[in-house]
């Protein structure tokens, strides 16, 4: 009986290492791909090393198989591919995924989780028919809180994934008594929205911030210059916002007026149907309409050890008038940024995929 060690491929650990690397590879892409997901591929040869990664390009570009498969050439042959999301299987800007696996000799594929769009969906089915060895779910839960968590629920829901994001004190306050706010967080935290940021479709925020702070609502790297893709800047609210404001005069990003203050109104317009990840940065008003309408599914609070004692606090009325209406949160992760923390929260009643 053979004692010799198994390949990489064939231990979950190295299933796993290829996983996180393909995880890794759709992160580096998280916010060009949209409306398409931000897909992740490793593909390891026959001895299970490493020969090819790819992730998905922006749209009418390669897929991340593809590109995987073509780093890897003939040494794909025989050899296993690792991808978070199903191998597509569908005709539409580019051919299906899963006749590239084919064409290439792979033999085992390890997906992360299934494709919810029925026009894409059944890769793994075709592949099983083929048969290649399918392996389905690992790294599920780590990869659906990635990436993908907004396609994923875009997907499911029909409309954009939802992060509201506030930076307050201890004491839940977002500005001083005068309207002052800069800064209540650290540097640290700061550069980290500016990363989030770039991920997002687009960022939205209420004609009050924008009145009294005119920002920029834009992605930049810590010494001030922009990421080179933005996010679409989104403003709310029935007040005109003057010509001269930031937003109209820098040329950093396109910027959208849309004039209601109706949070489904504006998750529904469609200058956002290409839009997957939407990133809440208004002011208390702005922020408890879209709690109380029921679509902020996820919530990130960069928490100053500070105390203001007075001014505006993060969330205003959000249809709580009762303890017993009180909007329940699943914490998801709680780290420390610097000299801030960072909770990382969903509706407890929420599904993450």
């Amino acid at each position: 009986m053979s004692t010799a060690s198994p390949a990489p491929y064939e231990t979950s650990v190295g299933v796993t290492d290829a996983m996180r690397r393909a995880l890794a590879a759709s992160d580096r892409v998280h916010g060009s791909t949209s409306p398409n997901p931000a897909v992740g591929c490793v593909v390891l040869d026959r001895a299970g090393t490493v020969v090819g990664t790819g992730a998905t390009a922006p749209p009418g570009g390669p897929h991340a198989e593809r590109t995987a498969l073509a780093a890897a050439g003939e040494r794909a042959v025989g050899g296993t591919a690792v991808v978070t999301l199903e191998p597509c299987n569908h005709h539409g800007r580019t051919p299906p995924c899963v006749d590239a696996l084919l064409d290439a000799g792979i033999v085992r594929v390890h997906a992360a989780v299934t494709d919810p769009n029925p026009i894409a969906a059944g890769g793994l089915e075709r592949l099983r028919a083929a048969g290649v060895d399918v392996t389905l779910g690992t790294l599920a839960d780590e990869v659906a809180r990635g990436p993908l968590r907004g396609w994923l629920h875009r997907q499911r829901t029909g409309r954009p994934h939802v992060t509201w994001k506030v930076a307050s004190t201890l004491d839940g306050r977002v500005a001083a008594a005068d309207g002052t706010s800069r800064w209540i967080t650290g540097p640290q935290a700061r550069g980290e929205v500016h990363d989030l940021r770039r991920r997002m479709d687009a960022i939205v925020a209420g004609t009050g911030t924008v009145l009294a702070d005119d920002p920029a609502l834009t992605a930049r790297h810590p010494d001030g210059t922009l990421f080179a893709d933005q996010p679409l800047r989104v403003v709310v609210g029935l007040r005109d916002v003057p010509p001269g404001a930031r937003l109209h005069t820098d040329g950093a990003a396109p910027t959208l007026h849309l004039r209601t203050r109706d949070p489904a109104e504006v998750l529904k317009d469609p200058a956002m149907r290409d839009v997957v990840d939407v990133l809440l940065e208004g002011g208390p008003i702005l922020a408890g309409a879209f709690v109380a309408a029921g679509v902020v599914d996820r919530v990130l609070v960069h928490l100053a050890p500070a105390l203001l004692g007075e001014g505006p606090q993060a969330l205003g009325a959000a249809g709580v008038g009762t303890i017993a209406d009180i909007v329940r949160l699943q914490v998801d992760e709680v780290r420390r940024v610097g000299d801030d923390v960072v909770i990382d929260a969903r509706p407890a009643s929420g599904q993450v995929w």
